[in-house]
């Protein structure tokens, strides 16, 4: 009798698995002659080389599916195991629209028309600027965009970057080192990247570099190769960061700038630098600006009426 010993990476083993390990009992069920064992991220299977090579094979199969779904039932079990094609592990909901399929395969899609607009002028440019209120989805459908050209390997990494500017607070008293300090001004991007990508990847990712999150100082001196970049909160840099910033772009990269100019963080008569150059860049070939607005609010329904009602002050002022 010979064995076979499987591991998974970057998978959760209680989702593969299955609650009380039912997923293994199916695989059992499909493969009786063979003996198979699961303890931690492994999987020992025991029988005849024929018919290890053949679990070997429908076992990659299965953590191919989890891999680019994030989850894994019955039904995909069963299909998976009894396929003869590759075309017939297609998911009936894998349509172009799907821009990631998220944590337990949750459907990531665009939901707006300036959204659409927006993942359409990352597919026909290499810098976009998409420039809205809070909670237009500017941020979140980035990185979707990010994850899905991540796992389809058209960029090597993804680097997230925002300004560290204060929204009436202070860096400097807030406790603990650089990064606890940072962190919070992260959040929203760490937040989005939860629900694309299984903790413990998002982990292996975060630790190996594959995926940078980093206040703009960090970026000083680079060269961003092979990278989807996405600077978050663009209304908050100064003309020389944002001129540092845009200067960083390497071969085959993506730039993607959010930012709301209505919500501008920075110290009386500094000049936003996503302001300058929406107006400088503007007429450029290559770059493309997509405005988005409150019909493409989708958060709670009162965050439209928010937006509303501050607008009409504003324009009193």
């Amino acid at each position: 009798m010979n064995e076979l010993t499987l591991e998974l990476t970057e998978i959760s083993p209680r989702e593969f698995f299955g609650h009380q390990n039912e997923h293994i009992d199916l695989l059992k069920k499909y493969f009786p002659k063979l003996k198979i064992v699961a303890r931690g991220s492994k999987i020992k299977v025991y029988g005849d080389d024929e018919q290890l090579d053949e679990f070997d094979k429908r076992f990659r199969m299965l953590t191919a599916h989890f891999t680019k779904y994030n989850k894994l039932d019955e039904n995909v079990i069963e299909r998976v195991l009894t396929s003869t094609g590759k075309d017939e592990l297609s998911s009936t909901k894998d349509s172009n629209d799907i821009l990631v399929h998220g944590v337990s395969g949750r459907y990531i899609k665009a939901q707006t028309v300036n959204q659409r607009k927006l993942v359409d002028a990352m597919s026909k440019n290499d810098m976009v600027f998409a420039i809205g209120p809070a909670g237009t989805g500017k941020t979140y459908t980035g990185v979707a965009l990010a994850v899905r050209a991540l796992k389809n390997k058209e960029v090597k990494r993804i680097i997230l970057t925002r300004p560290a500017v204060e929204a009436g607070e202070n860096l400097g008293f807030l406790p603990g080192d650089l990064k606890e300090k940072l962190d919070p001004y992260m959040q929203p991007l760490y937040d989005a990247l939860r629900d694309m990508i299984p903790a413990e990847k998002l982990a292996h990712y975060l630790e190996n570099g594959t995926i940078q999150i980093a206040p703009m100082a960090f970026m000083r001196g680079r060269t961003l190769d092979n990278a989807f970049v996405i600077l978050d909160e663009a209304q908050n840099t100064t003309h020389a960061q944002m001129k540092m910033f845009l200067t960083r772009m390497g071969k085959d990269a993506k730039f993607l700038l959010t930012g709301d100019p209505g919500q501008i963080d920075l110290p009386r008569r500094v000049i936003s630098g996503l302001k300058e150059a929406l107006l400088i860049l503007k007429n450029i070939e290559g770059i493309e600006m997509i405005y988005l607005d409150d019909k493409d609010v989708i958060r709670h329904k009162l965050v439209k009426k928010v937006i509303d009602a501050y607008k009409n002050i504003e324009h009193q002022n």
